[in-house]
């Protein structure tokens, strides 16, 4: 049988994205244990409408790890306390009774609030639109001319793929920079043969575009320790690797074709 909470959340409201926001201290009482943070948030707000008041404003979708909009700073950590979990995965008995919660939006330049702890995180989806994509048949038997893929080459594109971009990396980071993003949407169409015929003009292009809404990576290390997939930052050193590649190979390409 659940348990009950007795918590005070610290949430940040904010009108717009010109508006200066503040604190505002809301009590829940009553909260069951076996409620996930979203859960708990859905609670919270009902009874914010029926007292007539404006509810908290927050983004949401699968609920289950999937989709990556839970993008919630919950005391000061990307998606919460526990490690490799995204918002919406985040039971209440991670907290204790009592406890006061502190509840922000993404805090980056690149990522400005919409309303209270919703944020604009479009800047993800040019990175992502500059890499183009690749087409990999996927299902039964392979036919005869299918470019076949080693299972390890396979099991590292399929590790970057688990990126569910959320933005957790660049929230955690310092710098606010998105190079664990990128390293992992490069990684899962170069690293597979049918994405090797545009390997550096993609990586280039990508790269290009992240720097002109991110800052730079100083190798905190932030971004894997907030990912709720625990991509490793090993896919960023290849990213860094193939870029200074593109960078030479496509200025020599240019010298020669004017």
């Amino acid at each position: 049988m659940a348990s009950t909470l007795n918590l005070t959340l610290r949430v940040w409201r904010q009108d717009g994205p010109d508006d200066t926001g503040r604190f505002d201290t809301i009590e829940a009482p009553g909260i069951k244990d076996d409620m996930s943070f979203l859960e708990m948030l859905d609670v919270v707000n009902e009874r914010l409408i029926e007292a007539g008041r404006e509810p908290i404003t927050f983004d949401h979708d699968c609920r289950e790890g999937i989709c990556g909009t839970c993008s919630l700073m919950i005391d000061g950590q990307a998606h919460g306390p526990q490690r490799g979990t995204a918002t919406c995965q985040l039971h209440m008995r991670r907290f204790a009774d009592g406890q006061t919660i502190t509840v922000e939006p993404w805090r980056a330049t690149a990522f400005p609030v919409i309303k209270d702890l919703m944020v604009d995180r479009s800047a993800l989806d040019r990175i992502v639109e500059a890499g183009g994509y690749i087409t990999a048949e996927t299902g039964g038997a392979p036919d005869a001319n299918l470019i076949p893929v080693p299972k390890p080459v396979a099991d590292a594109a399929f590790d970057a793929a688990a990126c569910i971009q959320c933005g957790a990396c660049v929230a955690a980071c310092p710098n606010g920079a998105a190079n664990l993003f990128t390293a992992a949407k490069v990684a899962h169409l170069n690293l597979l043969p049918q994405g090797e015929a545009e390997r550096y003009s993609r990586v280039e292009n990508m790269v290009d575009v992240m720097e002109d809404h991110f800052g730079s990576c100083t190798n905190h290390g932030e971004c894997e320790a907030a990912c709720p997939k625990k991509i490793s930052i090993d896919y960023i050193a290849l990213m860094n690797k193939d870029y200074l590649r593109a960078k030479f190979k496509n200025r020599r390409y240019l010298s020669r074709n004017p």
